[in-house]
């Protein structure tokens, strides 16, 4: 196509800001009657709503199959992108616009989408290795980065590039390059689309959108495509031959809509990044009118100030002279990101990269997440959504931060709710992560990082509802039909008192009482239990009625003592330790579920202490269990000291096997060593034992004591080890410790300053007095 009144193909490079103002001067200079975008035809009916002042990029078109919202694709556009520019231009110019590319009902049928730089859907066949045309220009040109040799001819031109009198000179240039090209190494390779290569039936698509656009808009035309279409556009084909092209290609029923995206997601080269290694830069050298270096360095020293890096004025200017130097050195026309890095790595930062990869991830690669008006399409489910974050006042960011709220307070419980739903449908905007501000129940702390990918997830919620809790009510309830492990009932049932959603609760505890009664393995009740447990305790924190779970709780609980001695005979080292786990989980459970204010069976610390008192006592289960049952039963006071004694001295007797004898004390002892500092004599029976193992034997046992004693904080072993020192073992520490004057140790117990710590023993516990001094 030639001729003064032939259409204008300006071929471009996706995401790059000198093609930008390249494009903006083209149209500039030709005024056409109509601009043609390469992109999904589908978005024809979108394009207004990016002249509307709520529409600020980095945004995508999002194109999803209409029944299968997981597969799908997006066509991102930043403020630097050349499309960008043009679909703003026609818009300000009142000239109509429309894409071309092949249609997204076409290319996500094939399971894969349109566009070059767009990530292969699920199940799309992967393209043959295609050349890179920037590489093959560059080093024609004598370039080892095809990066650095495009900044060097099209970025870094500033006013539209080098022929200053003809802004589509460029252009013509890159066309006949792109020719070249094509000529020597071909079109494309096969791509899965009817035997033709896809690039070959996309730009059969575009001539024929082209041939369709003259007739209605005569041959003043502007197309904005990646500069290898143009000598394909350019070319003469029958109209017969480009639809022979397009026939028989299969088709879905897709949806299309504007969504906001960020520009870390452009940075990235897997997902549906589109590898724009600097967008941060990018968007500087796009928006910068004058003085592109001086501004950069001017923006980052500001950065590295409010920091806490000591940056001058005096600074900012060695480092423009620097940048600039390096250019001349280079011979490069002006200096680009590799100049400017490294001469802020050299007066800015001192030669440490430190300070210089943040001012990568603020600056040149940048948090900047766009947005998307009101009044664009959405679903119900998104419309909910955004309703919601305006209401709480929680506004999606790009760049992630720590949130911690507070249960007790009305906005953050309603926050933490719209979080753990949303979690619940599979849209992970927030993570749960421990809280750096104590252990409450009332406290929660989230990471929250909005990523572009996330629209997609919420597509595909769409399906369970039209409102948020809507929907997550409706997949809790699927979920609850569909799980089989007694486990997985019961994380639902947590998810679900966490997300307030009183409706699927019913479904789903009946969903738990069912795949309780039908499991027998003790192991699995008891690794269920604690969870239930702890959703009990949502009850009190999330003022929800939580009266069901605590009837199915205490049904599990009295199921577990029933069968827990019996399961643990019989087990290898690896069963009992997994086992003795259970065992405390079960304790701690139990000691919540019969605690105040949780809905738990009265007596039921008193059976469960029956049960460690079984398993303490009972001959052939395994050492860890039994010594971690009488450690537990010490600890709750319903052991006493003497028959602790009794049995450790059991455990530890010259007829028990050393291996055993071992796991007795690790069970015992757990994580922590500070009984043995306060209880002289089961510090004896340890020493004892330990001095009495044959030399044989002691190879074998060494390992586990090492591991056992390890655990402990450094504090209690150097007390331990004073204890052993000043021997013999077994004295009273308190008398010997104030002959010999060893710090840290008294005399005798002081009653008095014990008596003052109750009460907020008793705060923190929940307790009360049960009479007398309320010990």
């Amino acid at each position: 196509m030639s001729g003064p009144a032939a259409p204008a193909l300006l071929g471009v490079r996706h995401h790059g800001p000198g093609s930008a103002r390249a494009v903006v001067a083209a149209l500039d200079q030709c005024r056409p009657g109509a601009v043609l975008i390469e992109g999904p035809p589908e978005a024809d009916a979108l394009v207004h709503l990016a002249a509307e002042e709520g529409m600020r990029p980095p945004v995508a078109l999002l194109a999803h199959v209409s029944d299968d919202p997981g597969r799908a694709a997006f066509w991102p556009f930043a403020a630097f992108s050349p499309e960008w520019a043009a679909l703003r231009w026609a818009l300000a110019h009142d000239v109509p616009v429309r894409f071309i590319d092949l249609p997204a009902a076409n290319s996500l049928a094939a399971g894969g989408p349109g566009g070059e730089e767009r990530e292969p859907a699920p199940g799309d066949p992967h393209p043959a290795p295609r050349l890179d045309p920037l590489a093959a220009l560059a080093g024609a040109a004598g370039y080892d980065d095809p990066e650095r040799w495009w900044e060097d001819v099209v970025e870094h031109a500033r006013d539209g590039g080098p022929a200053v009198g003809d802004a589509l000179a460029p252009f013509r240039a890159i066309a006949e390059a792109m020719a070249e090209l094509r000529t020597a190494y071909g079109d494309d390779g096969d791509g899965g689309c009817g035997g033709a290569g896809r690039d070959t039936v996309r730009e059969a698509h575009m001539r024929l959108k082209l041939r369709e656009a003259r007739r209605e808009f005569g041959d003043g035309i502007a197309v904005v495509c990646g500069a290898w279409h143009v000598p394909a556009l350019a070319e003469k084909r029958t109209v017969t031959a480009d639809r022979q092209l397009l026939k028989g290609l299969p088709k879905v029923k897709a949806e299309t809509v504007w969504v906001p995206w960020t520009h870390r997601r452009l940075s990235r080269h897997s997902g549906y990044g589109a590898g724009i290694t600097s967008p941060g830069w990018y968007g500087h050298l796009f928006h910068a009118p004058d003085r592109p270096v001086e501004r950069w360095m001017t923006t980052v020293a500001r950065l590295l100030r409010e920091e806490d890096h000591p940056v001058s004025s005096a600074h900012v200017i060695e480092a423009v002279r620097l940048a600039d130097t390096l250019a001349a050195l280079r011979g490069r026309p002006l200096a680009g990101l590799t100049e400017t890095t490294d001469a802020i790595r050299a007066v800015m930062c001192e030669g440490s990269d430190v300070p210089l990869a943040l001012v990568r991830d603020r600056l040149v690669i940048g948090d900047v997440l766009g947005e998307v008006p009101d009044s664009a399409p959405a679903s119900p489910l998104q419309r909910d959504l955004t309703r919601l974050q305006r209401t709480l006042r929680l506004k999606p960011e790009a760049a992630g931060r720590d949130w911690e709220c507070d249960l007790r307070k009305d906005t953050d419980a309603a926050r933490s709710r719209l979080l753990h739903r949303l979690r619940l449908l599979g849209v992970g905007w927030g993570e749960p992560v421990r809280s750096r501000g104590g252990l409450g129940t009332f406290r929660e702390t989230w990471r929250l990082c909005w990523e572009p990918e996330l629209a997609v997830r919420l597509a595909e919620a769409a399906v369970w509802g039209t409102t948020v809790e809507s929907a997550a009510t409706a997949r809790a309830q699927s979920l609850a039909h569909e799980a089989k492990a007694l486990a997985d009932v019961t994380t639902l049932a947590e998810q679900c008192l966490l997300a307030g959603l009183g409706e699927a609760l019913p479904i789903v505890m009946r969903a738990l009482s069912e795949r309780a009664a039908l499991d027998t393995d003790v192991g699995h009740l008891a690794q269920a239990l604690p969870a239930l447990v702890r959703s009990l305790r949502y009850g009190d924190v999330r003022r929800t009625d939580a009266t069901a779970l605590g009837e199915v709780a205490a049904g599990l609980a009295e199921r577990v003592f029933v069968g827990l001695p019996a399961a643990c005979s019989g087990l290898d080292a690896d069963a009992a330790a997994r086992m003795r786990e259970h065992v405390d989980a079960v304790h701690q459970a139990v000691g919540l579920l019969a605690g105040p204010g949780v809905p738990g069976e009265p007596g039921m610390r008193e059976r469960w202490a029956a049960v460690l008192t079984t398993l303490a006592g009972r001959d052939g289960l395994p050492g860890g269990i039994r010594g971690r049952a009488a450690r537990l039963l010490l600890d709750d006071g319903k052991l006493a000291e003497g028959e602790a004694a009794r049995l450790m001295g059991l455990a530890l007797s010259a007829g028990a096997a050393p291996a055993d004898a071992a796991a007795w004390i690790e069970g015992f002892l757990g994580s922590g060593g500070s009984l043995l500092i306060h209880d002289p004599r089961l510090l004896a029976l340890v020493d004892d034992w330990l001095t009495g193992v044959p030399p044989d034997a002691f190879t074998g046992v060494l390992p586990l004591l090492r591991r056992t004693f390890s655990a402990f904080e450094a504090g209690v072993r150097r007390a331990l080890g004073e204890q052993v020192r000043r021997g013999p073992v077994g004295e009273d520490p308190g008398r010997a410790a104030e002959e010999k004057g060893i710090p840290g140790f008294g005399a005798a117990l002081d009653e008095e300053r014990a008596e003052a710590v109750l009460p907020t023993m008793r705060l923190l516990l929940g307790t009360t007095p049960t009479g007398g001094t309320g010990r």
